[in-house]
């Protein structure tokens, strides 16, 4: 399902990129936007999850770096019976983690320093089993995809508008009209595209990867308290180069923030207290009480 998925947003992608490319250029401008978005499907297929990672500025690790770290995700990978990824770390203060990879023999987990902090050992624990869930769920395929997409509609859209405004001053006859109305066009719809592709990553992923990752680490109540403390810091601060094309990866929407009203319009993340009380209700049926 998720590969079908993934295969209609890179249609999506093509039909937007062609339709613009159509409305500023004719049929001249539609084929090559064809043969553009033909390559960026590729590129991104290959290349996303480097991206996605270099966005951030997430390196890479080995068990020399940070022991402890990368162990626990080697044992966790192990519990759920999944390749070991590339293990990622972020300098950045805000607690949070995601996972991307075309699938979970090319995956990767990053975590951030803030996140090393503030949780303990056992929430770190519930928090790489709910990105290892993504893994084995194969849900990062798709959210890598559209982190891709969304942000290459967004920098087109960007494009497009600052060709309408400085590019009427130049031409004030009728074409040149039509043209910035188009571009205006562009600019406008390019942006709800790319929130619709982000809306396409269901939302019931997280609650069925939190419900996988408290069985992998074992206890549903480590997680219910890391996503707690990372929800307070999500809404009391702001991570360093966070995008909303970028923000349904997290295991906590960086955007919850005041302020962010606009991001939270296209969050794929369910709120925060459900996702907390189904995990206590997963923990209470298997008889576990307390951390």
């Amino acid at each position: 399902m998720n590969m079908l998925k993934t295969t209609v947003l890179m249609a999506a992608l093509m039909g937007i990129l062609i339709a613009i490319g159509g409305a500023v250029g004719g049929s001249t401008g539609a084929l090559v936007m064809f043969v553009v978005s033909l390559g960026m499907n590729i590129f991104m297929y290959w290349n996303s999850v480097d991206m996605c990672l270099k966005a951030y500025g997430a390196q890479e690790i080995t068990r020399e770096d940070a022991p402890n770290l990368y162990d626990l995700v080697e044992r966790l990978a192990k519990r759920a019976e999944l390749p070991m990824p590339r293990v990622c770390i972020i300098e950045a203060d805000e607690p949070n983690a995601f996972a991307t990879g075309r699938n979970p023999e090319h995956a990767a987990v990053a975590v951030t320093t803030g996140i090393m902090r503030v949780l303990n050992y056992e929430e770190l624990a519930g928090v790489l089993s709910h990105e290892l869930a993504h893994v084995k769920h194969r849900d990062i395929l798709i959210s890598t995809i559209a982190a891709s997409m969304a942000g290459a509609i967004s920098m087109i859209a960007n494009v497009a508008q600052f060709g309408a405004i400085f590019g009427s001053s130049n031409n004030d006859d009728e074409e040149g009209g039509s043209n910035m109305a188009t571009l205006l066009a562009t600019a406008i719809i390019a942006p709800l595209a790319a929130g619709i592709i982000q809306m396409a990553v269901s939302r019931s992923r997280e609650y069925d990867a939190d419900a996988e990752g408290g069985n992998i680490c074992g206890n549903p109540l480590y997680l219910a308290n890391a996503l707690e403390k990372i929800d307070y810091y999500a809404k009391h601060g702001e991570m360093p180069n966070a995008t909303p094309a970028t923000a349904h990866m997290f295991i906590i929407n960086p955007f919850e923030g005041a302020g962010k009203r606009l991001a939270n319009m296209f969050s794929t993340h369910p709120l925060t207290e459900d996702r907390i009380a189904r995990l206590h209700e997963q923990a209470s049926e298997k008889g576990i009480t307390t951390v």
